[in-house]
């Protein structure tokens, strides 16, 4: 078994489905770059344009089920906060996305299989296809399986993050945008570990490391902001 046909079987094993269809399975998770070098090779965009209407429905409705009281503004301000494509990103890591699609080379060596924006993308692919092979009840025991932080966590998601707020900190003290700067990139592709150093002129500079520079950029800046707190 390769090492990618043994990621698919992980994958199918963490959604708790294995796809009697396995082209279309295929077809989820099959990158753009690879139908880019043989047009004949179906790639996953189509099933990402369905994807995203499904994972909108079944949030809609859940949301409408969890909260019987909201407006539909409250609603849609809601709806916004758990369908974005950093959290479907955060599904596909959790399921084992990265290291099941395929992918060029090439794409795969300028970041795309660790990029926010692609793995999000895989995954409304990936809801599509089960939409497609189980109808609504087998998509939505997937969303309901792997949405349930971000669920947990939407009323939190509307706070500003560590960056932002560092990022105001310095605004209001005349200091330019904090810059972040990737000191080490470690681990195999499909686990990497970087390490983020801000820096902010007049301060010292903090590192952390994380899964992915975002959320090592975000550790960095929270750091900074603990030790910038009792700053006048």
């Amino acid at each position: 078994m390769s090492r990618r046909d043994a990621a698919v079987t992980e994958l199918e094993g963490r959604i708790g489905h294995v796809f009697a269809d396995r082209g279309l399975l295929e077809r989820a998770l099959t990158h753009a770059s690879v139908g880019a070098r043989s047009p004949k090779t179906l790639h996953n965009e189509r099933l990402e344009f369905l994807g995203d209407r499904v994972l909108n429905l079944m949030a809609a409705e859940h949301l409408m089920r969890l909260r019987p009281e909201a407006t539909e503004g409250d609603l849609s301000r809601l709806l916004n906060k758990i369908v974005t494509y950093e959290a479907c990103a955060r599904v596909a890591r959790a399921v084992g996305l990265p290291e099941a699609l395929r992918m060029d080379g090439g794409a795969t060596k300028v970041g795309a299989r660790d990029n926010d924006k692609v793995l999000g993308d895989a995954c409304e692919a990936l809801i599509a296809a089960l939409y497609l092979e189980g109808g609504l009840p087998l998509a939505e025991r997937f969303f309901l399986a792997f949405w349930t932080d971000e669920i947990a966590n939407m009323e939190a998601a509307g706070r500003k993050d560590s960056k932002t707020l560092l990022q105001e900190w310095a605004m209001a003290r005349g200091l330019p945008v904090p810059s972040y700067v990737v000191v080490a990139s470690e681990g195999p592709s499909h686990a990497p570990r970087f390490t983020i150093e801000v820096r902010l002129p007049g301060h010292d500079p903090e590192r952390a490391v994380g899964g992915s520079k975002r959320e090592a950029e975000k550790a960095a800046a929270e750091l900074m902001l603990s030790k910038r707190e009792l700053e006048p």
